[in-house]
């Protein structure tokens, strides 16, 4: 069922945000540091699977072949310079920064938690590839991993920014619901090689985000996230050549 990845985060976050509520100590700081490096070591390895999956493939005579290496160069190069030449990452930034201080003027914790939380869980790769592959290929461990972390993230939210916190779901839901329509509807034009092509992408993607969440430097996602796209571009380019030829 496509967009039950999204159903499941919406809930995680709303289950989280509750328990957040309740908690009125907090949660310590060594916890919270503890929880956040496993989880970034299960991303690590979920994006590298997904990677190698795509990547490699079972040849004939039972040994592995690689493939698609040098369109997935070409495509992290070349969506990583329009990323980096359109300042993806710092313009999601900006925007957060924006919208957090023109809310906050409304005054009250519910405004602020609000759209503290629908930035956090919304911009982001791991929504949008998350979403993608639900609709594309309906796998939602991507989006299984989200919900871990919001669901931890919403408690923790809930507990101090109150509980504009849960509504934060609402806004995942239409975002993340959206994404996934959109990518479900394109699928049909689609050929099975660009689908694992896409995937072997959003798998490094995936990787690159749990490097950040264990702080093993900061690589910039965001202006990574036209490189997903490149192979449907190549492809829909490849098409209009065969026609015109």
């Amino acid at each position: 069922m496509i967009g039950k990845g999204t159903i499941i985060n919406v809930i995680a976050i709303m289950v989280g945000a509750g328990g957040g509520l309740l908690l009125k100590n907090g949660i310590p700081e060594r916890m919270k540091q503890t929880i956040m490096q496993g989880i970034g070591l299960a991303v690590v390895m979920l994006g590298l699977s997904g990677a190698l999956q795509e990547l490699f493939q079972i040849t004939a005579a039972g040994g592995l072949e690689r493939r698609f290496t040098m369109l997935m160069i070409c495509c992290l190069v070349v969506g990583g310079m329009i990323g980096t030449g359109f300042r993806i990452e710092e313009r999601l930034e900006r925007l957060g920064k924006r919208l957090e201080r023109k809310f906050s003027r409304l005054g009250g914790n519910f405004a602020r938690g609000f759209i503290t939380a629908s930035l956090v869980y919304c911009v982001g790769a791991m929504a949008v590839v998350g979403a993608l592959e639900d609709g594309l290929t309906g796998k939602i461990e991507i989006l299984l991993s989200k919900s871990i972390l919001d669901g931890i993230s919403a408690v923790i939210f809930g507990a101090s920014l109150g509980p504009g916190v849960l509504f934060s779901a609402v806004s995942v839901f239409l975002y993340q619901g959206t994404l996934t329509i959109l990518a479900g509807l394109v699928k049909t034009a689609m050929s099975p090689e660009v689908l694992s092509q896409m995937s072997l992408l959003g798998g490094i993607l995936i990787m690159a985000i749990g490097f950040n969440l264990l702080e093993i430097g900061k690589i910039k996602v965001g202006d990574f996230l036209p490189a997903i796209f490149l192979p449907l571009l190549f492809e829909l380019v490849q098409k209009g050549l065969r026609v015109l030829g």
